[in-house]
């Protein structure tokens, strides 16, 4: 409902037109936007253009203000891992309260995003994120929200889990095994263990080293062994990945593993990427676009693996989908 009030009695009341503020030959704009709470410190400025009457918004019982949606709305995604914003023009922010990785729950936001009135913008799954960054925004459309709209919403969040999450890092030892006998013997310098050490340093984790091996399975899988005998939980293997006669490194990493998910991936660049699973030891074959490229199959997978999640087949093949890197 609108109605009529005097500006000193408007305090806390919402505004149900724009205001516009004129300075002869200087400026012409918007001095209030519709739905603005009217503060104390707001009633000089209004009383100097002239104002001493507004039309304000007067909600009724089952309706509340946009910001108050949008308070409630941020306040049902909150977890352990977030934080939000103060809610400003019909939207509140989700912040990450720690350095980590986003989990989304797809098939929710869709769900909450169903009835066009209340939205949730979020960032995609498994990126990485810093603490106090922005993951989510949390906004009301119309200025006025039926309470039982807001409900609705509300129950949605909690349904199946968190909305949203930032996932900690783990405890993370990485040692890398390059193979190669042109690397091994010298005629050419490495050049995977000062990317990967590049890559790795914005994450928190510790390098124990690298081994450089000839192209011999068994030369491989000793080297995969003596890393994991070191107490490296994350064993990167590079070169001969591909399907020459002289590659062997697949089969290096088939013989140590105890659970392969799959040799190849739905992406590009980075299509020949191995992944398993040695216990709790993450073993990754690096396909050469890695060095070649600046983000591919490899970068894609990482966050998740350094948060401690463990890829399935299912999720792999997902991946597919936005797949095409360039």
């Amino acid at each position: 409902m609108k109605r009529e009030v005097p500006v000193e009695e408007a305090v806390g009341m919402v505004l149900a037109h724009d205001v516009t503020q004129i300075i002869p030959g200087e400026y012409k704009g918007r001095l209030f936007k519709k739905g603005h709470v009217i503060q104390a410190e707001d009633i000089g400025p209004l009383r100097s253009i002239g104002k001493e009457h507004l039309y304000v918004l007067e909600p009724d019982d089952d309706e509340v203000h946009e910001d108050e949606a949008a308070k409630t709305m941020a306040a049902a995604l909150l977890g352990d891992s977030l934080t939000m914003e103060e809610a400003h023009e019909g939207k509140s922010a989700l912040l990450a309260a720690n350095q980590g990785v986003l989990k989304v729950n797809a098939n929710q936001v869709t769900a909450l995003n169903r009835n066009g009135e209340l939205l949730l913008v979020t960032k995609k799954s498994f990126v990485p994120v810093q603490a106090g960054e922005t993951v989510a925004v949390a906004r009301a459309i119309p200025l006025l929200i039926k309470r039982e709209t807001l409900q609705e919403f509300t129950n949605i969040a909690s349904e199946s889990g968190p909305v949203l999450e930032v996932l900690p890092y783990v405890e993370t030892r990485v040692a890398v095994v390059t193979t190669g006998s042109e690397v091994f013997s010298g005629l050419i310098q490495d050049k995977f263990g000062p990317l990967l050490k590049e890559k790795l340093s914005v994450y928190p984790v510790k390098w124990l080293g690298q081994t450089i091996v000839g192209d011999t399975r068994d030369a491989i899988s000793e080297a995969i062994h003596h890393w994991i005998d070191q107490g490296a939980n994350l064993i990167l293997v590079t070169g001969g990945m591909s399907v020459d006669p002289d590659d062997r490194t697949p089969a290096a990493i088939r013989s140590v593993a105890k659970d392969v998910i799959t040799y190849g991936f739905p992406v590009l660049p980075g299509s020949m990427l191995m992944l398993a699973y040695h216990e709790q030891v993450t073993l990754m074959g690096l396909p050469g676009g890695v060095l070649y490229d600046r983000y591919t199959s490899f970068d894609m997978v990482l966050p998740r693996v350094l948060a401690g999640v463990r890829v399935t087949a299912q999720e792999v093949a997902a991946m597919g989908y936005g797949g095409l890197l360039k």
